[in-house]
């Protein structure tokens, strides 16, 4: 039930005949006025709800769920039993594949872990049936024609109505991404337009991992707050009291979003 009611007030769903733009960093997010308030229909996953209170799980891992909503998100993003789901760059900690990789093996489904482009790239076309992206389009977003490299080829990857699952960092609308970049955050929009440049439809967005808390003004970029928690940079050092206002902050203002290959 809290799940439920959670995933409730979080989401916010768009047309899926949503109209491909082009690349505009600068552009405003999609008017709330035109979107309409949609809920998919929750069922409770047993082996989803058992991979993430999992012992096997690091405790570090498991402290971090309730700045990252593993199941609300996933739920969101619509995974289901038996799924191939092919995450893109989970890097050394894995955080979501210590979830989804159990999950996969508890219900008949696949894991991909694509380390890089080329791993990406690899995955037999049409094979997928969710690419999950997490906090790495403001490191694609420094390199000219990265972003869209990755987004084509995990459209390739997908089945026809598979699911482009985005979890990132975000900055404020209207700014430019090649400034916001470098600190960890980038536009909504910016995220948005580049997927709906490669194919995909807009199907929903959550602000399940929005924080207001978070202004995305801190000496370090994003990584000052948790989890990383970089204390000093380039000859500067936060004192005790600075470092215990972004430990108040919590993890970042971050999109859900979940996009969809056109069936």
């Amino acid at each position: 039930m809290r799940l439920a009611l959670i995933l409730a007030a979080a989401v916010v769903a768009v047309p899926v005949a949503a109209e491909a733009q082009a690349h505009a960093p600068a552009m405003p997010r999609p008017a709330r006025s035109a979107v309409s308030m949609a809920m998919p229909e929750y069922q409770a996953d047993a082996a989803l709800r058992g991979a993430i209170e999992s012992a096997a799980r690091p405790a570090a891992d498991r402290a971090r769920d309730v700045f990252r909503h593993p199941e609300e998100a996933l739920t969101f993003w619509g995974l289901s039993p038996a799924m191939t789901v092919v995450e893109v760059q989970p890097g050394s900690g894995g955080w979501w594949t210590a979830i989804l990789r159990p999950y996969a093996q508890a219900t008949g489904g696949r894991y991909v872990a694509a380390d890089d482009l080329a791993a990406l790239q690899a995955v037999e076309p049409g094979s997928a049936d969710m690419v999950l992206i997490a906090r790495a389009f403001h490191n694609w977003a420094r390199t000219p024609g990265r972003t869209d490299a990755v987004l084509a080829a995990a459209y390739r990857a997908l089945k026809p109505g598979g699911v482009l699952a985005v979890e990132q960092h975000r900055s404020a609308e209207g700014r430019n991404v090649a400034d916001t970049a470098p600190t960890g955050y980038v536009p909504e929009s910016y995220v948005i337009q580049s997927a709906q440049g490669a194919g995909f439809v807009l199907d929903a967005r959550s602000e399940l991992n929005a924080n207001p808390k978070d202004d995305r003004d801190h000496a370090f970029g994003v990584w000052t707050l948790p989890p990383v928690r970089r204390d000093s940079q380039d000859g500067r050092t936060l004192t005790a009291a600075e470092r215990s206002a972004y430990d108040a902050i919590g993890e970042s203002d971050r999109m859900t979003l979940r996009l969809r290959k056109p069936a």
